[in-house]
């Protein structure tokens, strides 16, 4: 790290003709060179001064940054600011980024799911408006029952592929069961019973 740290020093002069503000300069004087990992160069500021983070993150600071101490270096250079100025604060910024994408890498698979789940539930629910509509002489009870037996079977189906993980899906699952009742002249609850039954007998 000497070498960066000695190139920090001598490129700072450069860096800081190539942007304005009380803010940024101070910013950059108080900034520390602390690793340097294959092409991240990683500044950091003492905790006393870190409420100067965001200065060193506008655009054209970092564009300074990045491309003085690339020229400098004869590497390319990404800038990542951290608040703290030693190595261990450097690892511990590591570990929050590991995490941080940990939690955005969960939150996509969730809503990916949530997308997935809402598709199948709304194809769900327009095969029992078609079924319903190809019934002939539906209107007649023993035919509504025959539609009552098949839909249960197409819920259950369903419920059994796609498990109820989520708001979303439980809400379209709710639709469902409410199209069953309707077309069937049954209360919901009563609909919702047969098919856990229906889902558990397999």
């Amino acid at each position: 790290m000497a070498a960066v740290a000695e190139a920090w020093k001598e490129t700072l002069p450069v860096i800081m003709n190539r942007v304005t503000g009380v803010g940024v300069w101070t910013a950059l004087k108080s900034s520390v060179p602390v690793a340097l990992e294959e092409d991240s160069l990683v500044l950091g500021l003492p905790g006393s001064d870190s409420q100067l983070i965001g200065h060193l993150k506008l655009p054209q600071v970092r564009s300074a940054v990045e491309s003085e101490m690339g020229r400098r270096l004869n590497q390319r250079i990404n800038l990542i600011v951290i608040n703290g100025t030693t190595e261990a604060d450097w690892e511990t910024e590591k570990k929050r980024q590991v995490e941080r994408r940990k939690l955005q890498d969960q939150a996509l698979a969730r809503q990916k799911a949530e997308i997935i789940a809402g598709k199948s539930w709304d194809t769900i629910y327009e095969q029992l408006s078609r079924k319903h509509a190809e019934t002939q002489n539906r209107s007649l009870p023993q035919n509504r029952a025959r539609y009552f037996q098949e839909a249960i079977e197409i819920v259950a189906d369903a419920l059994i592929e796609t498990p109820i993980n989520d708001d979303l899906a439980e809400r379209n699952y709710a639709r469902c069961l409410e199209r069953i009742a309707q077309y069937t002249e049954l209360p919901s609850t009563f609909v919702a019973l047969k098919v856990l039954e229906k889902s558990f007998a397999g």
